[in-house]
């Protein structure tokens, strides 16, 4: 059982429901970021979502694709994300990370070599949004392998005839892109997210989880009461990047977890 497995089934025993926050690695700088991903667990972070940062980060908004350059322009790279990771581990054995990013640093390391760095470190699933189904032989079968949980991305797009594809290795849990677009544009609305949730949970035993644009408490409730949780990512790293200080964020990331929290 990973980290991952233990937390929703740690979650489900109390009646509660999953938030998960993304922060970009090394967004502004290293010690700034590792100092704010120490703070999530306390904050009522479940899950850590780990932005590894990329040149070409396609799928991203303005807001995640401005962080990723900060943290590239400070040095961040993907051993230094790797040493956040383990950093953060030497207090935190239970808390899941999942490094969320695209395939070419980690194609550029090796699989193999990545797969155990990664494992070494402690991070305990993968999100790459580059890779679809068709590609499970390049990274999801090993990562399985290895035991790191592989956790896919379905979108409105996602049709029956798809979703099977998109499930057939997916581990830990869903990733349910609430908007079609990228991250940090439109607002999720619960109404939208609701039936969609229920159509990929009759297919799959795995927790579903609702991301991409959450950006108050009382949405992160909404929309996590119609799915197994939510993640926000975009409105933490903007609250960063306007210059407040990591307990500022700490604070506005609390708020964000209690919504959650209550559904």
């Amino acid at each position: 059982m990973t980290r991952i497995d233990a937390k929703f089934a740690e979650l489900r025993k109390a009646g509660k429901k999953a938030f998960v926050s993304y922060v970009m690695a090394g967004d502004p700088d290293f010690d700034t970021s590792l100092e704010l991903v120490k703070g999530l667990p306390a904050a009522g972070v479940d899950i850590i979502e780990l932005g590894l940062p990329f040149t070409d980060p396609m799928a991203d908004g303005s807001t995640i694709q401005l962080a990723g350059q900060r943290a590239l322009e400070g040095g961040m790279t993907l051993d230094r994300t790797l040493e956040l990771a383990r950093t953060f581990r030497q207090d935190d054995d239970t808390t899941p990370i999942v490094m969320m990013g695209y395939y070419n640093p980690i194609y550029s390391r090796g699989v193999d070599t990545f797969l155990v760095q990664a494992k070494e470190a402690g991070i305990d699933g993968l999100i790459i949004v580059d890779l679809p189904p068709e590609e499970d032989d390049e990274l999801c079968i090993p990562a399985q392998a290895a035991g790191l949980n592989f956790i896919r991305l379905a979108t409105p797009t996602t049709d029956d005839k798809r979703l099977p594809k998109v499930l057939q290795n997916t581990s830990g849990f869903v990733y349910y892109v609430s908007i079609t677009g990228i991250t940090g544009a439109a607002e999720a609305q619960a109404t939208d997210v609701g039936p969609e949730v229920a159509r990929i949970k009759s297919q799959t035993d795995l927790p579903v989880i609702v991301g991409f644009g959450i950006k108050t408490p009382d949405a992160s409730q909404a929309i996590a009461s119609v799915a197994d949780g939510c993640v926000v990512g975009s409105a933490i790293v903007a609250e960063l990047a306007s210059g407040k200080s990591v307990t500022e964020v700490l604070a506005f990331v609390k708020s964000l977890a209690d919504g959650a929290h209550r559904a």
